[in-house]
């Protein structure tokens, strides 16, 4: 098997786990399980408070101590055995503990694999783009995967029951574990090289251009939950009318147009722009299609401006890897890739979760019908609003401040 075929399969396995999981764990614990939003929250902000603590961790084995392969193998099998464990769990307490050890064991994996890629691709500006893209597949596989599987059931309820999104995701893990053997060898940097990996990937912060690199990325992914956490009852509301069998589709709108940017588009706009034009492009994609949600008419014009989405990820935040990668000195490459996951996936994720929810309350009004009953409405013109006004900002900040940093120098001599 070539190395870029085995990087890809890497990567749709990686993707596919957290795909069978994330887009509908959360109607299997309400509906099944009885769990309340406060529990709900609660187990959805886990993955975001485990990547801000595990992908220095991860960098750490994988830069001094392990294979990164192998650490990549060791953590995706510890974490099918937990996935299998808590798809039997029906308790908040337990399945909340189960969970959060889990995440600790998952988050690594995502710094991991986007390193062990750029290690071994002759030119990630070039070609890792085309690597992972097959993420994007294995996330839409795996919802492919649990609805076939329930439409031959013909129990779509019962199999819920038995926790299958959980189920789904674990046997991806394990089979991502025992297929991380075969991924290219990837040696630790231990001769020549600091101990403390992790601590020299926080000294990156001292360069002026990576703080406010770094920074825009942490505000730029909390209004990225705006779009994930938001748009689905936003567009499922009376100002758009999108109904509730068809909105699954309508949004992989978004996706599709996130694996044609990754892979048609991403490096060769590196190599016709350069990458602080690309990642000018990629944030200026954000309050494009925040103001077109904020306008809100013609509906079709909204459902449109999810394709988008392509631009905004791909051009800004699968860019912010290679970014990394090509400034980071080489023998902290693993923990410097974790900690661009800590600020975007951790930090930026857990408060933009919380941030976005907020201001949604903020903009909801309260009233009471003719029968007494309270009706919630919600000023989506006011809710979008917020986000664009803030990628406007880091658009700006962007342009004024931040200026490309040349590559990385050669190997630290041994």
């Amino acid at each position: 098997m070539s190395v870029k075929f085995r990087l890809g399969v890497m990567m749709f396995l990686q993707y596919a786990i957290w795909g069978s999981w994330a887009p509908v764990l959360s109607a299997y614990l309400q509906n099944n399980l009885g769990f309340t939003g406060v529990q709900l929250g609660i187990i959805f902000s886990l993955l975001p408070l485990a990547t801000i603590i595990s992908p220095f961790v991860g960098g750490q084995f994988a830069d001094r101590w392990f294979p990164t392969q192998k650490v990549i193998a060791g953590l995706q099998l510890v974490g099918g055995v937990i996935l299998i464990l808590i798809a039997n769990i029906r308790d908040f307490g337990p399945m909340m503990w189960l969970m959060l050890l889990y995440c600790l064991v998952y988050a690594p994996t995502l710094a991991l694999t986007n390193s062990i890629a750029f290690v071994n691709l002759q030119s990630s500006e070039k070609e890792f783009g085309a690597i992972r893209v097959w993420g994007t597949i294995g996330w839409i596989a795996a919802g492919w995967a649990l609805t076939g599987w329930r439409l031959l059931a013909k129990s779509p309820d019962g199999i819920a029951m038995t926790g299958d999104v959980l189920l789904l995701a674990g046997v991806f893990s394990l089979v991502m574990g025992l297929f991380s053997f075969f991924l290219p060898h990837t040696p630790p940097k231990k001769e020549g090289a600091k101990p403390w990996a992790f601590l020299e990937a926080l000294k990156m912060f001292k360069d002026k251009n990576f703080l406010i690199f770094a920074v825009i990325s942490f505000v730029v992914a909390t209004e990225l939950q705006f779009y994930y956490v938001l748009t689905s009852p936003f567009l499922t509301s009376d100002k758009i009318g999108v109904s509730q069998k068809s909105i699954g589709a309508v949004m992989s709108i978004a996706q599709f147009a996130e694996i044609f940017v990754m892979a048609f588009m991403l490096s060769w706009a590196l190599k016709k722009f350069g990458m602080r034009r690309t990642l000018t492009l990629g944030i200026l994609a954000w309050p494009i299609r925040y103001i077109i949600f904020v306008i809100g008419q013609p509906s079709w014009l909204v459902i449109a401006s999810l394709a988008l989405h392509g631009f905004c990820y791909v051009f800004f935040f699968t860019a912010a890897y290679i970014y990394v990668d090509t400034i980071a000195p080489k023998d902290i490459r693993h923990s410097a890739q974790g900690l661009i996951a800590t600020i975007i996936l951790g930090f930026g994720n857990f408060v933009g979760s919380l941030f976005c929810g907020w201001i949604q309350n903020l903009f909801t009004t309260t009233t009471v019908d003719a029968a007494g009953g309270a009706v919630k409405a919600i000023n989506w013109q006011g809710t979008f609003l917020v986000p664009t006004a803030l990628t406007l900002l880091c658009l700006i900040v962007f342009l004024a401040f931040f200026r490309e940093k040349k590559a990385a120098g050669p190997e630290p001599a041994v």
